[in-house]
């Protein structure tokens, strides 16, 4: 069994190099395939990559220009191989160290979909807005589609590849959380959930979310209900 781990980066020179060495140093019952997209970094993230490329093994990805994070995981998802798919950030917001209860409902088939909550992980949590904004996905995604989940936005969603694949993924930005989670709801699909560690940043610490894309998450769900 392979678990492909796609890592969307998109100017994060100063934690790339970390969360690229805590995966690749993270021992799993299954094998690992790690597949990093920049998504054309303006800062010297591509000069970190490289040089990591001769220590770690990972197969790196680049986009010319900036697309988005939903862009960068579809072109991930295009050279996985595995049977499973979690998606990784680039920064050390997220633990890989929560990977082996994220993918233990999917190797022993409780599971197709895993999402890794924050909620249920009793963290410290993030900024007014960033909360909320997740409340409020999370709340219309279970009054659309009856999912019964805490927390819509996690970064933190494993699946069966081939399940992954049939989606048809439209979404270039970060209106992939809600695309997938309502593409899943629709099929009917119960998504599992497991407790995480989180480390919430701030926007001066690098976080790169606006509070546009809560308004284009709740338009994604809405739109994936009657399409």
């Amino acid at each position: 069994m392979k678990l492909s781990i796609i890592i969307p980066v998109f100017n994060e020179e100063k934690t790339v190099s970390e969360i690229i060495k805590k995966v690749e140093e993270l021992s799993l019952p299954v094998e690992k395939e790690i597949i990093v997209v920049n998504d054309g970094s303006k800062d010297n993230t591509v000069g970190v990559l490289k040089e990591l490329k001769g220590k770690f093994n990972f197969v790196l990805i680049g986009h010319e220009k900036n697309q988005g994070k939903g862009a960068a995981i579809r072109t991930g998802l295009e050279r996985a191989t595995g049977d499973f798919v979690i998606v990784q950030d680039a920064d050390l917001e997220y633990d890989p160290g929560d990977y082996r209860k994220i993918i233990e409902p999917l190797l022993n088939g409780k599971a197709d979909v895993v999402y890794g909550s924050r909620i249920l992980g009793k963290n410290r949590g993030s900024s007014f807005s960033f909360f909320w904004g997740g409340k409020i996905l999370t709340f219309l995604s279970n009054l659309l589609y009856g999912l019964g989940i805490t927390d819509e936005s996690t970064c933190y969603k494993a699946f069966k590849r081939d399940l992954l694949n049939s989606l048809n993924l439209e979404s270039k930005g970060f209106e992939f959380c809600p695309e997938v989670t309502a593409k899943i709801g629709r099929k009917g699909i119960k998504i599992y959930e497991v407790p995480i560690s989180y480390h919430a940043r701030s926007t001066k610490e690098g976080k790169k979310i606006k509070s546009k894309a809560g308004f284009i998450a709740v338009w994604t769900l809405i739109k994936y209900k009657f399409k």
